[in-house]
């Protein structure tokens, strides 16, 4: 049975790291990332994004979300691996719940989803898995 959740995350913390950086502006960096969730998924997370920038400042990431909180009553955690863009001032994601990375009550949890940035930090997400 195929649920949808949707909701907001907020990043409270950001700390990005360059690990190769051109002359002309260019660079690629990891991001260590937290974030609280609210809506549908009650909960927080922690995430590493490896992201390039072009000369632009736009930037293409990859990266994976370990995510702990309460589903429908359901406690657990789980991993997501993203994959997104950064572009115009708005950073978004399609990703994928790793298979096998459910944890306590959210053993077994599959699923694919989607965010979009918005002002301040804050995103909207949206997720249909399979509990």
């Amino acid at each position: 049975m195929s649920i949808q959740l949707n909701g907001t995350f907020q990043i409270t913390a950001w700390d990005e790291s360059p690990y190769n950086q051109n002359d002309d502006g260019s660079k690629q960096v990891l991001a260590k990332v937290t974030q609280i969730y609210s809506g549908d998924i009650e909960g927080a997370s922690e995430l590493q994004y490896l992201m390039a920038y072009s000369t632009s400042g736009a930037a293409m990431f990859v990266g994976l979300e370990t995510l702990t909180g309460t589903i429908n009553g359901k406690s657990g955690s789980f991993i997501i691996k993203h994959e997104g863009k950064f572009e115009a001032g708005v950073a978004s994601s399609n990703f994928t719940i790793v298979p096998n990375s459910g944890t306590n009550e959210l053993v077994g949890i599959v699923g694919t989803g989607s965010f979009k940035s918005g002002e301040s930090g804050q995103a909207d997400y949206s997720f249909e898995i399979n509990a």
